[in-house]
């Protein structure tokens, strides 16, 4: 793996205590991946698979328990403060506060790290325009469609200006339209910031939609499979990718 990787799992695992208290279960064993600059990796696996543990600790939400982890040279449940600000998160729902509009929402970010008022301001309405909010700026959540919303998430993650993002499975609950559009946005607004963005997803279309790279999990959280797509452009090529991943998935036994 890559020295200068933004992004380094070696030999990680994670166990957890059972809420029986009855024993202990792994969801990440021995895992090593390694993540550059400017690259978008899918992780694609059944629920369970340990793609949210895999997520929380490149977060720095909870701690390894074995082995290596590093992200833009630091360990990121040890050195948190370190990264306020260098990580931007889209979660599954989009998490904006009810009572704020959609510039507020945006501005929230920008707020917390201390960044001049009007400058503030001035990003937060660059970026909702960016994620075709214009005219919304003053709009509540709730008068607010799901895509529309998520967008407001997105454009709230960018403008804080992270190194890298962290998206899970943030279209799982929109309609296959809007999603395809907001994958596509998104894509295109990672690319042309430089950002580094790790997604999350159980379905297959949509990590060879966004990925560069795909990483396959079985449980507990292990590469079971790893696809390079960006060189795999043409038809046959993406179909022998997808074929294979769907025969990856099809042998793991669905969660205990």
């Amino acid at each position: 793996m890559a020295d200068d990787a933004v992004i380094r799992f070696r030999d990680v695992s994670k166990i957890f205590s059972r809420p029986d208290g009855r024993g202990n279960f792994t969801a990440v064993d021995r895992l090593s991946f390694a993540i550059e600059k400017g690259e978008i990796v899918a992780v694609l696996g059944k629920t369970g698979c340990g793609k949210s543990t895999m997520f929380n600790i490149v977060a720095g939400l909870i701690e390894a328990t074995a082995g290596q982890v590093s992200v833009i040279g630091h360990d990121p449940f040890r050195e948190f403060a370190f990264f306020r600000g260098k990580i931007g998160i889209v979660f599954q729902n989009d998490r904006l506060m009810p009572w704020r509009t959609a510039f507020e929402n945006v501005l929230l970010g920008l707020q917390i790290l201390d960044v001049d008022a009007s400058k503030s301001k001035e990003i937060a309405m660059r970026w909702l325009a960016r994620l075709g909010l214009t005219g919304h700026e003053n709009d509540y959540p709730h008068a607010l469609s799901g895509g529309m919303r998520q967008r407001v998430s997105i454009a709230r993650a960018f403008a804080v200006d992270p190194e890298i993002l962290l998206c899970d499975e943030p279209f799982s609950s929109l309609d296959e339209m809007t999603a395809r559009d907001l994958r596509a946005e998104f894509v295109r607004l990672v690319r042309q910031n430089g950002k580094t963005a790790v997604f999350i997803t159980h379905q297959i279309n949509e990590a060879m939609e966004i990925g560069d790279r795909v990483l396959v999990f079985h449980r507990p959280a292990r590469i079971a499979y790893e696809a390079q797509i960006a060189g795999n452009a043409d038809d046959a090529g993406r179909q022998r990718i997808r074929d294979e991943i769907l025969r990856v998935l099809s042998l793991e036994s669905a969660p205990a």
